[in-house]
């Protein structure tokens, strides 16, 4: 049986952009593990694995269903422990917790306003139409108010980038030597805004710009490979 990772999509299968997807993508790939994604829009989510889940990613490892992307990273690393590890020991999970949390409270909200009209425009009507509903009950407020603080959150995003300078001074990546899952965390949350937006986050020269165009190029290439919007 093929292994299958439910990947959410825009109007256009092949636009990919789920942070929490693009984790999963690259735990599997660093893994070693074949797999083949299976494009989900909003709409259908619900209806993956006999209504599994409500969100994605979502995989299935053999008739094994696995939700949430920090527990898929956790399930991999006990099902496949032979292969190379995610975490390298009790001490990455931990780091990856920490970095889990900042990109989900730092990172992410600043990211979604940026980017909420964006990831709007990508999608086909119907899931248009679930995407503003949702967002708009999220935010107490229309898409259009919301995308009214994106270019105060775009010039801000630069300095909620410190912690991974510092990280960066210090070893090549988040993991150290080499990339593990707190990496992945971290390139979904940057590679969501690659692929749903042309607006510019990392300048050249910033030390997370070449994390990031490393991280792009791990797996043979897997996120450069996604276009870029």
């Amino acid at each position: 049986m093929t292994r299958l990772l439910y990947s959410l999509c825009g109007a256009d299968a092949d636009c990919r952009f789920s942070p929490h997807v693009w984790k999963v993508a690259m735990a599997l790939s660093h893994k070693r593990l074949d797999f083949q994604e299976v494009p989900t829009p909003f709409t259908s989510i619900r209806s993956v694995e006999i209504g599994f889940s409500p969100t994605v990613p979502v995989i299935n490892d053999n008739g094994e269903l696995v939700r949430e992307s920090f527990d898929i990273a956790l399930y991999l690393e006990e099902r496949y422990p032979e292969r190379p590890s995610l975490f390298g020991g009790e001490g990455g999970k931990a780091l990856s917790r920490a970095i889990e949390g900042y990109s989900q409270f730092i990172l992410h909200p600043a990211l979604a306003k940026i980017l909420i009209m964006d990831i709007h425009d990508l999608l086909a009507p119907a899931d248009q139409t679930y995407f503003r509903s949702s967002r708009e009950a999220r935010f107490g407020k229309t898409l259009e108010d919301v995308a009214a603080a994106a270019d105060e959150e775009l010039a801000g995003f630069s300095s909620k980038l410190e912690p991974l300078r510092h990280a960066l001074k210090f070893q090549p990546w988040l993991g150290g030597d080499g990339p593990l899952f707190a990496d992945y965390i971290v390139f979904g949350a940057l590679q969501w805004a690659r692929v749903a937006s042309p607006k510019s986050l990392l300048a050249a020269g910033d030390p997370v710009h070449d994390w990031f165009e490393r991280c792009l190029d791990l797996h043979d290439g897997q996120g450069r490979a996604a276009k870029a919007a």
